[in-house]
Parts: structure tokens; C-alpha cells; sequence
């Protein structure tokens, strides 16, 4: 068997330098542990950027995934199939909407959630042709596509990419008056993130949502709440979008909804807005896939039944305790939600990489964002013994 200096080296040459990975290569996993080729041991903290809610290879969704690869895996959706149905269902329950829209990827979904606004601007606001206008926050993160990099205020992510998809309008996250006066009579749908992760774990002001939907509501504008990351339990309800005891009109899922076995997201909305899609408007070989329905049905069912919102406000609030109570002078902030968790780093700490570096030297695999933040994001699954652990690694690289 190779060595992991080998698999890493064999990755460098043969595959394209978009990631800057931590330099420690996986090759078995079980709830929150992972371990090298050569059987070192390390606690993960990153969950695939929140896509392992519960936890590495949980049984129930890896018997899930067996079950239905012996009876079929892919019909297309110029088919019916008998897996799709009571996932949607399921789905619409836990979300409290109506009707729901399966793709793929979580960029899909936002590509999906962009596509639903603009035709129900058009057929059902009354939008002219072609002047339908989205509002997006500075410092998003929506995925990777040519018309979501458009919308970008990272020149990372834009810069060699043009030209750029029109009719994206961008304002300050958590700044009510920017979205109000940015809002016109063309103005067909907010797209906004509950807990804006990539930037860094930004969370807004209490009631912010609230005020949001209220705002979106008067002006017959569209709330789009992308929760592909903060959804399923990742930050304590099933849904962050229920902090503010309010309802989007289009909620983006994914990540977690896989199971960390496969890539399956969704559009979910209202019945008034998913009805503008007729056949041939839109469309996924793969998506609603019977393999992926059967994923996504045991992934929620897992998240209910060993109630992983209640243990990730549990875990989470002890967790951010824990990193308060360092009063390390090289933290000036601990923030977060339920398990989705940063700490920022002062000016004179220094880069975030060799922190990361050093935690994994250690045993413990975050990621770094923007140069001076860390995230903490472990699978729900995570015990209080476990997250003691990892204290103490945190605690001895920060020293």
C-alpha cells in the first residue's frame, strides 16, 4: 500500500491545485474518527464542511445505501420510482413546506432556487422579461457555478471567471435598511444565508431572519434561505430558518441530507412557487435517484430518531464554553450556533494555517477560513468526553 507522502504526492501531480487540503490523507472512518494509511488517529472537526451531521459511515444509512443497491439504483426521472415519493414527503414534513424539487449537488440546488425565482417573477410577480432582479449579502458563499461565482464578493472566486450572469444585486449581510432600500419594483427574490459559515461563522443579529421575512412579506419578494450548511440539525433545530419562528419561500438543502455517502440536495418550497416548473424547464439525470432517495430518507430519519438538534445545542453550547474559558490571548472571538463553530484569531497570532497544521499534528482536523478563523464543526454524534479531547489538543496548540 501506498504511503500517505505517496497518495499525496500522487494527487499533486495527476489532479488540478484547486484545494489547499491539510496534509493528512483519510483512508478508513467511523463516527467522528478517521485514520491515515499508516493507523494514526484523528478526531474530525470539519464533518466534510457539515455534510456528516451524523456522523462517518453511521450503520442505519450505510444499510439504507446496501439495501437499495440490490434492488435498483437509477431510473432517471423519465421514470416513476418507488423511492422518490415517500422521500419527498418526508422531506416536505420536516420542513415544513409543500413541495420539493430533488437535485444533486448543493450548487444545483442553488442554481435550482435561482431558476424557481426568476420564472415566478416573471409568470407570477409580473417581472418584465429579463429584468428580474436577485439581492445576495456580501461575503456569501452559494457554490461554485459560473452564475454563483458572479455573485460573489470574493476575488478568489471571481477573478479569471467573466463575464458574469446580470441581475444580481449584492448588500451588507445583517443590515436591514441596505435590503430595503436595495428592494424595486423588479426585485425578485433575497437569497441569504441564516449563518453565513464560509466567511466565517457570521451570525447576525437576533431577529435579523424575522426582520427579513418580514421585509420580503410587504414588498412580495421571495425569502431564499440557503441551508445547505446550517441545516439539518447542524445548528441545533432541524432548520436554523425556526430560530426566527418564520417560513422561506424557497429553502435550499444538501450536504447532510447525504448521508456523507452521496451527493443529494433539493429545492423546497411553497406550492405557488414550485408550481411555475413545467416539464422540460428544469432537470437532473441523477436527481431523485432512487440510491439517493433511500440515502436522504435514512440520513433524516437518523437526525430524528437519535435527536441530534437537541445534541447539538447541548454539545455546542458546552463546546463554546469550553473555548470562552481558555481567554487564550490569541482569540478575540468565539462565535457559532449549536456545532457550527469558529474562533477568530488577533492580528499578532498569526495565519490560521499553522494552527490547523499543528492541530492535525496533534490529532485533531479543522480547517482554517479567511487567513485568521478556525471552524469547528464535528458530527453530531460527538460526546462531551470527546469534545474534552479535543480541548486539550486546542488548548496545548494555542499555548
Amino acid at each position: 500500500m501506498p504511503t500517505s507522502e505517496e497518495y499525496m504526492e500522487m494527487e499533486s501531480t495527476y489532479g488540478a491545485h484547486n484545494y489547499h487540503p491539510i496534509p493528512v490523507v483519510i483512508s478508513k472512518a467511523e463516527g467522528i474518527w478517521v485514520w491515515d494509511p499508516e493507523g494514526r488517529k484523528y478526531m474530525d472537526m470539519l464533518s466534510s464542511y457539515s455534510a456528516l451531521n451524523q456522523g462517518h459511515r453511521h450503520p442505519k444509512v450505510i444499510q439504507a445505501t446496501v439495501d437499495q443497491m440490490d434492488c435498483v439504483t437509477l431510473t432517471s426521472r423519465a421514470f416513476y420510482n418507488d423511492r422518490l415519493g415517500p422521500f419527498l414527503k418526508l422531506l416536505t414534513e420536516v420542513s415544513g413546506m409543500d413541495m420539493a424539487l430533488p437535485m444533486n449537488t448543493g450548487a444545483e440546488a442553488v442554481e435550482t432556487g435561482i431558476k424557481l425565482a426568476r420564472k415566478w417573477g416573471y409568470e407570477v410577480k409580473g417581472i418584465p422579461d429579463n429584468q428580474a432582479e436577485i439581492i445576495v449579502c456580501e461575503d456569501n458563499f452559494h457554490g461554485r457555478t459560473t452564475t454563483i461565482v458572479g455573485f460573489s464578493s470574493d476575488a478568489g472566486s471571481r477573478d479569471g471567471f467573466g463575464p458574469f450572469t446580470p441581475g444580481f444585486k449584492m448588500i451588507p449581510y445583517n443590515d436591514l435598511a441596505a435590503l430595503e432600500a436595495a428592494i424595486t419594483p423588479n426585485t425578485a427574490a433575497f437569497l441569504v444565508e441564516p449563518i453565513q459559515g464560509e466567511a466565517g461563522v457570521i451570525v447576525p443579529d437576533d431577529g435579523y431572519l424575522k426582520e427579513v421575512s418580514r421585509i420580503c412579506g410587504e414588498n412580495n419578494v421571495l425569502l431564499i434561505t440557503d441551508e445547505i450548511q446550517t441545516g439539518f440539525c447542524r445548528t441545533g433545530k432541524m432548520f436554523c430558518f425556526e430560530y426566527d419562528n418564520i417560513k422561506p419561500d424557497i429553502l435550499l438543502v444538501g450536504k447532510a441530507l447525504g448521508g456523507g455517502l452521496m451527493p443529494v440536495s433539493a429545492a423546497i418550497g411553497s406550492k405557488e412557487v414550485m408550481d411555475v416548473m413545467k416539464p422540460g424547464n428544469h432537470g437532473s439525470t441523477f436527481g431523485g435517484n432512487p440510491l439517493a432517495c433511500a440515502v436522504g430518507t435514512a440520513a433524516i430519519e437518523v437526525l430524528i430518531d437519535e435527536k441530534l438538534d437537541v445534541a447539538a445545542t447541548e454539545m455546542g453550547a458546552y463546546f463554546m464554553d469550553q473555548l470562552r474559558e481558555m481567554n487564550s490571548p490569541k482569540l478575540c472571538d468565539v462565535r457559532g450556533k449549536g456545532l457550527l463553530i469558529a474562533i477568530q484569531l488577533t492580528p499578532e497570532a498569526g495565519p490560521a494555517r499553522q494552527y490547523t497544521e499543528a492541530l492535525k499534528s496533534n490529532g485533531l482536523l479543522a480547517k482554517e477560513t479567511h487567513d485568521s478563523t478556525i471552524r469547528f464543526a464535528p458530527p453530531l454524534v460527538i460526546t462531551k468526553e470527546e469534545i474534552d479531547q479535543a480541548m486539550e489538543i486546542i488548548r496545548k496548540v494555542l499555548a
